[in-house]
């Protein structure tokens, strides 16, 4: 996909109005302060993570937002998608699809030997996405979260 760039700094002022969208639509209760400080370290180069803008660079139309881990289970660094997003009105073009199949095909490229999600059951749309591009629900286990 020639439309998934690896955001940086200079990416900053058109990269946060769409975590901005993101969040409004998804409920987050995140504030710009927030939302700066939990990006700019991902576009200042943390071995953590990274965010890839989807669309032209000048004018984007989504982002995802990975962080990186170690699996025992898989054998080495994995990779999670933490926030996928484009503007609703350019939604249903595969745009979604196209890069996260770039992406992975770029991180299993540098060693990465798993790409894990998760998503809200209720959220169809977004489940035949996944499946669409290879994600296999583990029906043994479900994603938790305890907030720190």
């Amino acid at each position: 996909m020639k439309s998934l760039y690896l955001a940086t700094a200079e990416d900053a002022a058109r990269l946060l109005p769409l975590v901005a969208a993101l969040h409004l639509d998804l409920g987050f209760r995140t504030d710009a302060a927030h939302r700066e400080r939990a990006i700019q370290p991902l576009i200042d180069g943390s071995p953590h993570g990274a965010v890839w803008l989807i669309g032209p660079r000048r004018a984007p139309v989504g982002y995802i937002a990975v962080s990186f881990g170690w699996s025992v289970e898989y054998g080495g660094m994995d990779a999670i998608v933490d926030e996928l997003y484009i503007r609703p009105a350019v939604r249903g073009r595969g745009m979604a699809g196209e890069a996260i199949n770039a992406l992975a095909l770029a991180l299993k490229q540098s060693t990465i030997k798993a790409l894990h999600l998760g998503l809200d059951r209720s959220n169809e749309g977004a489940l035949r996405l996944y499946q669409r591009c290879g994600f296999a629900a583990r029906d043994s286990q479900i994603y938790m979260t305890r907030k720190l």
